[in-house]
């Protein structure tokens, strides 16, 4: 609907272009449908458009009448059919955009599958034309790949995972997580419910687990976060491990500070790492700690306060609240 239908005369010559407003009944019936898009001999053309008229239901001034006045005078008029509508198809509304998205989507999925990679999901998986995936890739359900981004050989993305400007290397696995403009190195794996933000690298064979938060930090290789941790505006040297809970205070409300942290180094489970902030080579950081100076390598880092124990308290605490 809404297209020009073609015309042809008995020995099937293109005839005349006729609008669909202009249409009769019968001629509506028509299923080779008009384009917009024409190849003219200018001279021929410029002779004939101080010609044209308006005599039609809207009023106008239509270019497809050419076609007509030059096929009326013996001149060579062709239609170069495509067999594939939906490479011409008009995008008038939001709806048939949307069906030409679609169109295209499906387009490229293909093109991908064709070269090796594996799509569990179709009708859920997005990926941008400038995508580039190596095979033996397999993208789960609800994966989105967008902008520049790369994904290597052999990785799994998703299910639920939307990668952006960002770089997968060979052997990655990539869980229910968020990437962007980020680099994630080889046999690396991230979430399920990672935030890896800009500025993010992550070292091959590195892990990044459930809710930790990357933002402008560096990972070397074999770090692991395995759950519940922020890191930003970092450096962690190879080996080393980020405990449950740790945080990096980059911002003191005005300006933000780097913490720099060693290879091999321990931090324990829900420790505060207060920037800027240095912590050496093979250092350990007991759980629970706030470190707010520097640590030297192979050092033991506690800041919390002396445990207390008063036996007997509870019986006397609850005699009194009765």
């Amino acid at each position: 609907t809404g297209y020009g239908r073609v015309v042809r005369d008995p020995k099937g010559g293109v005839k005349r272009i006729v609008e669909q407003k202009d249409a009769t009944t019968e001629e509506l019936e028509i299923q080779e449908v008009n384009s917009g898009i024409y190849v003219f001999d200018s001279v021929a053309l410029f002779e004939i458009l101080p010609n044209l008229g308006t005599e039609n239901s809207q009023g106008e001034y239509y270019l497809t009448d050419a076609v007509e006045t030059l096929a009326a005078q013996g001149g060579k008029v062709e239609a170069l059919a495509f067999q594939d509508s939906g490479l011409l198809m008009g995008v008038n509304d939001r709806w048939q955009l949307a069906m030409a998205e679609k169109i295209m989507r499906q387009r490229i999925l293909q093109r991908h599958a064709v070269n090796g990679v594996s799509l569990q999901d179709i009708d859920s998986i997005y990926i941008d034309a400038d995508v580039e995936i190596g095979t033996s890739t397999t993208l789960e359900a609800g994966t989105h790949l967008r902008g520049a981004t790369k994904v290597g050989q052999g990785c799994r993305i998703g299910p639920n995972t939307v990668v952006v400007d960002s770089n997968v290397d060979d052997g990655s696995i990539v869980l229910l997580s968020h990437v962007r403009q980020a680099k994630i190195g080889t046999k690396v794996k991230v979430g399920p419910f990672a935030n890896i933000r800009p500025g993010a690298v992550l070292g091959d064979g590195s892990k990044v687990g459930n809710f930790v938060e990357l933002k402008n930090a560096t990972l070397g290789p074999g770090v692991a976060a395995s759950h519940l941790a922020y890191i930003g505006d970092a450096e962690v040297g190879a080996g080393s491990n980020i405990g449950a809970g740790t945080i990096t205070c980059n911002y003191d409300g005005d300006s933000k500070y780097r913490t720099s942290i060693g290879e091999n180094v321990f931090v324990g489970s829900n420790s505060t790492l207060v920037a800027p902030l240095t912590i050496g080579d093979g250092a350990f950081v007991a759980a629970g700690s706030v470190i707010t100076h520097d640590v030297p390598s192979d050092a033991l880092a506690l800041g919390r306060a002396r445990q207390e124990v008063k036996e007997g308290w509870v019986p006397r605490w609850r005699k009194r609240k009765k």
